[in-house]
C-alpha cells in the first residue's frame, strides 16, 4: 500500500499536519467515474470538522515506529516493528471532544514508508492515515503529525495502513471515554487479541508472497492456474528472505510445501474456511498462552472488558471460564445488553462486556476459530492453580453471541429515513488465485480514485455486501459507523459470511474519500478494497 499517487502530489497547508498530507487532485479522472470527489483536505472536510463539539483540550504524544526485539513471554523474543519498543503499544486514552495531536516518527529500516489509521473513529478525512488516498505515506526518517477531534466515545485502536504492516507489532488501543457514561462498573481491563508470525516463522511480507502464489498452484499472472489438487512444483522460488528455501521447497510428493498457508481451517460459525495463515502464536495483551497476562481483582467486583481483535487473519471465540459475559457495546456503540457464554470477534471488531468476578483463578481464552489454537490470559481473584495453556472452558461451546444477534441501543439507532442510494458491494475472488477484490476490480494503489463508490453528503446510504466467495470477510468502512439492517448494532466492521448477503445503512455525514475493505490484512492488500467517495 505504499505506492505514491501517480498524479501530482499537492502538499496541503495543514499547519501542524505539515507537508505530509496529500490534497489529492479530485478530478474524478479514475476510470468508470465522471464525478469529481471531495478533496481529503478540502473545504467540505474542514466544515464537517467545525461542527464537532470540542472540549478545547489537546492531548499530545509522539509515536516512534521502529525495529524492536519484544518479549512475548515464555522465552519468545521476536524481532518486529513496534511503537516505542512494545506490543501492543501504550494505550492512548482521551475524553469525548478532546483533540489528539499525535506525531508519528518513522524510524523503520530500508526506506520503509508507513502511516497510522485510527480504526473506527469518524474523524476528518485527511487524518485517516490511508496512503495514497488521504495522505502521502510517511517516509523513513521523517515525521507526520495527526491532529483530529474525537467526538464519539468507545473502544478503538490504531495501526498502519501500508502493505501488510498490520501483521507486525505496530498497534495500540485507543479509548475515548464518555463523561456521561451510564454503565456501572468497578474497574476495566483492555484485552487486545493478535495472531503472531513476525520474527518467529517469517515476516508478513514473506507470508503475503506465499499467499499470492495461490492455492491453485503457480499462477503466472496470465490467468492460468493449475487446479487446487495439483499444487505444482515451486522449485527454488525466492520468497524474499532467508526463508526462501523452506517456504518454497518441493515436498517429497512433488507438491508445494506450504510454510505459511493454512489449508485445513474449518469453522461452522464462519461458514467454512476460517483463515489463510498458520500462526505460531496467538497473543492476549502481547503474551503467549504458556506465559499469560494476568488481571488481578476481587470477587464480586464488576469489570468492563474492552476486547479488541488486532489480528490479521484470525477470528476469535472469546470466553471467560466460570463466568457469563454481558455484551454492552460493539465497535464503540452501545447495544441492548445481551448475556452470553462466548462471543465471536473478527479482525478489526471490538466488543465491550461486563463480568462480575467469581473467587479463584479463571482462564480468559481466545480460541483461534477453526485453527485449533488459542490465546490465553488469566483472571485471578483468589487462590488456585494456573490452568494449562490449552485449557478449553465449557463456555466456549455454550451460547455464542455474534453481531447479527445484537440490537442497537435506542439512543444510537438510526432514525427512520428513506434510503437515497443503494450500492451493491460484491466480494469477489478466491484462494486459488488469491485475487480478492470488490466488484471484480482490485483496488488500484496508483489511482485511488478509480472505480469509486460515490455518495453525496446528507444521503442515507445502503450497502448490500454480497459475498460470492468461499470465505468470510470482516468488512470495515472508514470514517463512519453503519447499522446492520433496520435495528441491528451500529458498527464499522462486520463479518460477511460466505455465499451470504448483509445489508447495512449509514448517514453520509463525514465528507471525504473513505476506504471500504476486508480487514483480513492479506485480502485487503491483494485488492479487496474500494474508495467510498463523496461527490464534490
Amino acid at each position: 500500500m505504499n505506492s505514491i499517487n501517480r498524479r501530482s502530489v499537492l502538499l496541503a497547508g495543514l499547519g501542524v499536519a505539515g507537508a505530509g498530507a496529500l490534497a489529492a487532485c479530485s478530478s474524478g479522472s479514475g476510470s468508470g467515474s465522471n464525478n469529481a470527489l471531495v478533496n481529503p483536505s478540502g473545504s467540505a472536510v474542514a466544515a464537517a470538522e467545525k461542527k464537532r463539539t470540542s472540549t478545547g483540550r489537546r492531548q499530545k504524544l509522539t509515536l516512534t515506529a521502529a525495529p524492536a526485539m519484544i518479549d512475548l513471554g515464555g522465552g519468545v523474543m521476536p524481532k518486529t516493528w513496534a511503537f516505542d519498543g512494545r506490543t501492543p503499544g501504550k494505550e492512548v486514552r482521551l475524553s469525548v471532544g478532546d483533540t489528539l495531536v499525535a506525531e508519528l516518527s518513522n524510524q523503520l529500516p530500508n526506506k520503509t514508508t508507513t502511516s497510522i489509521h485510527w480504526h473506527g473513529i469518524a474523524l476528518r478525512n485527511d487524518m485517516d492515515g490511508v496512503p495514497p488516498a488521504t495522505q502521502t505515506a510517511v517516509r523513513a526518517g521523517s515525521t507526520f503529525t495527526y491532529q483530529f477531534l474525537a467526538d464519539a466515545p468507545g473502544t478503538y485502536f490504531f495501526h498502519p495502513h501500508v502493505g501488510v504492516q498490520l501483521d507486525r507489532g505496530l498497534y495500540a488501543p485507543l479509548i475515548v471515554e464518555d463523561p456521561k457514561e451510564t454503565l456501572d462498573y468497578d474497574d476495566e481491563w483492555v484485552v487486545v487479541l493478535d495472531d503472531w508470525v513476525d520474527g518467529v516463522t517469517g515476516t508478513p511480507d514473506e507470508v503475503f508472497a506465499e499467499l499470492k502464489q495461490g492455492m491453485g498452484g503457480m499462477d503466472m499472472g496470465d490467468g492460468s492456474s493449475s487446479s487446487s489438487d495439483d499444487m505444482g512444483d515451486m522449485g527454488g522460488m525466492d520468497m524474499g528472505g532467508e526463508s526462501a528455501s523452506p517456504s518454497a521447497s518441493a515436498s517429497s510428493s512433488g507438491g508445494m510445501s506450504m510454510k505459511f498457508m493454512l489449508t485445513d481451517s474449518e469453522s461452522k460459525l464462519l461458514g467454512g474456511d476460517a483463515g489463510d495463515v498458520k500462526y505460531p502464536h496467538h497473543l492476549i495483551n502481547g503474551r503467549v498462552a504458556t506465559d499469560p497476562d494476568v488481571y488481578t481483582g476481587k470477587p464480586g467486583k464488576k469489570v468492563r472488558l474492552r476486547i479488541i481483535n488486532a489480528g490479521s487473519d484470525t477470528a476469535y471465540r472469546v470466553a471467560l471460564g466460570g463466568h457469563k459475559l454481558t455484551i454492552t457495546h460493539t465497535d464503540g456503540f452501545p447495544v441492548v445488553h445481551q448475556e452470553a457464554d462466548a462471543l465471536l470477534i473478527g479482525m478489526g471488531e471490538r466488543y465491550d462486556v461486563l463480568v462480575t468476578l467469581a473467587d479463584g483463578v479463571f482462564p480468559l481464552v481466545a480460541l483461534a476459530e477453526g485453527k485449533n489454537a488459542n490465546g490465553l490470559a488469566l483472571v485471578r481473584t483468589g487462590s488456585g492453580s494456573k490452568p494449562s495453556a490449552t485449557v478449553r472452558p465449557k463456555e466456549l461451546d455454550g451460547m455464542i453471541m455474534t453481531a447479527s444477534q445484537l440490537r442497537a441501543a435506542d439512543d444510537v439507532r438510526l432514525k427512520s429515513a428513506k434510503t437515497d442510494v443503494t450500492h451493491q458491494i460484491k466480494l469477489t475472488g478466491g484462494r486459488d488465485k488469491y485475487n480478492w477484490a470488490i466488484n471484480g476490480k482490485p483496488f488500484d494503489m496508483k489511482d485511488p480514485e478509480a472505480n469509486p463508490i460515490t455518495i453525496e453528503e446528507g444521503q442515507r446510504v445502503r450497502l448490500d455486501f454480497v459475498n460470492g466467495t468461499d470465505m468470510w470477510h470482516p468488512m470495515h468502512l472508514h470514517g463512519h459507523t453503519y447499522q446492520l439492517g433496520t435495528s441491528g448494532p451500529r458498527k464499522d466492521t462486520a463479518i460477511v459470511l460466505p455465499k451470504k448477503k448483509l445489508s447495512v445503512f449509514f448517514d453520509a455525514d463525514n465528507p471525504g474519500q473513505w476506504m471500504l475493505h476486508c480487514h483480513n490484512a492479506y485480502h485487503g492488500e491483494a485488492g479487496m478494497m474500494a474508495n467510498v467517495g463523496y461527490k464534490a
